[in-house]
């Protein structure tokens, strides 16, 4: 009986990852097809338009395109994980005056749709004169309430306070046993939310085209939209470049999918 259910599970987890697979696979092909193809037919083998559409993919700048999105999604990461780690441990582990009123107020602005402060923020940072930058892009997850509140949650639970107790008691400065023990503790939760900032940042389309309009500042959501719009609608190039955009993701996710699944099961445990 255990082994009929093992295989019935199996085979349902086959069928269910090869249906969330489907539109992956569509987009591969539809990249390898020009756009009067895809709108020919239904293409459900690669095509011979692929080369076609890489060369017009990196005759946009996409390469630039590219590059701002990736060192704009790893300065967001460092910034975002390391302000939520510390936060995080000051809620987990020690008291301070209005602590409950602050938590209280993180978890309200996580409920809070962030479209509905984009004109407000917008706003302000033409105050600044900071429009047409990436800066903007990295402020804007630089205080994740949803990071703070994740690793409050997990080092509640992942870091006993006895250790804490111990270090202190060992001599250890605060920000001693932060770096050198806390930071331990929280690696998989850290982990697990830069795969998280990382997805947020390299996926942003609307804030992007919001904030910037010097093309060499695009990123790739954006680059893509106007790639189609520069090339008379070349769904084909727009479908390749889209494909060549989900790389780094699935990579991010096939190495750090370990920690990932660690990260957000390790603290519901406790000890």
């Amino acid at each position: 009986m255990n082994k009929l259910k093992s295989v019935f599970f199996t085979t349902l987890m086959l069928i269910v990852s090869a249906v969330a697979l489907i539109p992956l696979y569509i987009m591969i092909i539809m990249g390898t097809h020009s756009t009067r193809d895809i709108f020919a037919r239904i293409n459900l083998i690669p095509g011979s338009y692929f080369i076609e559409n890489c060369v017009t993919v990196l005759k946009s700048g996409y390469a630039v395109y590219y590059w701002n999105s990736f060192y704009i999604a790893v300065l967001t990461i460092v910034i975002s994980v390391f302000i939520s780690t510390i936060t995080g441990y000051a809620f987990a582990k020690f008291t301070f005056p209005f602590k409950k009123l602050m938590f209280v107020f993180i978890i309200a602005n996580m409920m809070v749709p962030p479209q509905l402060g984009l004109i407000a923020y917008v706003m302000q940072m033409k105050a600044m004169r900071l429009l047409d930058s990436h800066i903007p892009l990295i402020m804007v997850y630089a205080a994740s309430t949803y990071g703070v509140f994740f690793m409050t949650q997990y080092l509640k639970k992942a870091l006993p306070y006895e250790i804490i107790e111990s270090a202190r008691v060992e001599g250890a400065s605060e920000w001693g046993i932060f770096f050198r023990i806390a930071i331990r503790f929280a690696v998989p939760c850290m982990s697990t939310l830069a795969i998280v900032v990382f997805m947020w940042s390299w996926n942003s389309y609307l804030l992007p085209l919001v904030l910037i309009n010097k093309r060499e500042a695009f990123t790739i959501p954006l680059g893509i939209a106007t790639l189609g719009n520069y090339y008379r609608t070349d769904y084909g190039a727009q479908i390749c470049g889209l494909m060549l955009g989900t790389i780094p993701l699935i990579v991010l996710f096939a190495v750090g999918s370990r920690f990932f699944v660690k990260g957000l099961t390790a603290g519901a445990v406790k000890g």
